[in-house]
């Protein structure tokens, strides 16, 4: 049993309490047209092109079996992204950095010996492990393994989805998860759909059986003007009944717009604004008027 994982994240201190170690799991069902990892859309790897870094060395030809690299007439690199199938065979040949693999396979043992590196930290902060992605649940039975490991070594867990997967993959999960963080994007049905390019309904379900549950549930709602910022009053009013512990208010930013063209992929979505300072802090007004316990990260 193998996941990509695509990144291990040491020391957050946004990913749940204390100071954590985040795994992120390659594999999304969402389609955000915000999306700011879109290096976790797809399970399998990734190779990352940065042309200002390419020496124009011509290693990377040689390594490649599907002839996927050149050099054309003026020296430049070229990449046929039509030819590659992310062998990553090349990445090891390029000193400059140039090419990059994204997702490396792993099983729940390498994953647990390399998390439990930093089991002091979470002892004497309080922290511990959070799955995340991607959706981490889209893998339920390697997380599974995973979890019972970081369980039987006394680490606290956290999980990070967006709920959009059957109840029956989460609910054997419980016992073996302190701490949810849950993915809210859209109250509304239509909005949901337009903006993420699914149905809502499940990932509503889903928030509701753990409320039911007794879990500790973060609720995380993305601000993106322009995009779901209206939705916020509707985010506020149903969370308000429900026993959420928190709720964490996530500014867009555009930091992932470069890993688009590092990864060939097209960007589709809109050119999303950056909420200003009073935007969030209205928000934070909007949710703790309805007296949720907000903070934006």
């Amino acid at each position: 049993m193998q996941a990509t994982i695509f990144d291990i994240q040491r020391f957050s201190v946004y990913d749940g309490p204390g100071a954590r170690t985040a795994v992120f799991f390659k594999g999304c069902n969402l389609r955000c047209r915000w999306c700011h990892n879109p290096e976790s859309i797809a399970t399998q790897p990734a190779l990352e092109y940065t042309p200002e870094r390419c020496i124009g060395c011509g290693r990377c030809i040689v390594a490649c079996p599907e002839r996927a690299h050149a050099i054309d007439g003026e020296g430049r690199h070229v990449l046929d992204r039509d030819r590659c199938v992310a062998c990553l065979a090349c990445v090891d040949t390029c000193f400059a950095e140039a090419l990059t693999g994204v997702g490396q396979a792993m099983t729940p043992d390498e994953l647990v010996a390399a998390v439990l590196t930093d089991a002091p930290y979470y002892a004497r902060s309080g922290g511990g492990v959070t799955l995340t992605g991607g959706d981490c649940l889209l893998q339920p039975e390697f997380v599974r393994e995973v979890l019972t490991q970081l369980k039987a070594e006394d680490v606290h867990t956290a999980v990070d989805t967006a709920g959009n997967v059957p109840w029956e993959w989460i609910e054997p999960l419980l016992p073996l998860i302190d701490l949810f963080l849950y993915d809210l994007k859209a109250v509304d049905p239509a909005v949901h759909e337009a903006w993420t390019g699914v149905s809502n309904e499940r990932i509503l379900d889903n928030l509701h059986r753990l409320i039911e549950q007794e879990c500790r549930v973060w609720v995380r709602v993305p601000l993106i003007p322009g995009c779901n910022d209206a939705e916020m009053p509707a985010i506020a009013r149903f969370l308000a009944p429900l026993a959420v512990e928190r709720v964490e208010i996530m500014p867009y930013h555009k930091l992932a717009q470069g890993k688009y063209a590092a990864l060939g992929m097209e960007h589709t979505g809109p050119i999303c604004a950056i909420p200003t300072d009073s935007e969030i802090a209205a928000t934070l007004r909007l949710f703790t008027n309805n007296r949720l316990p907000a903070y934006a990260s």
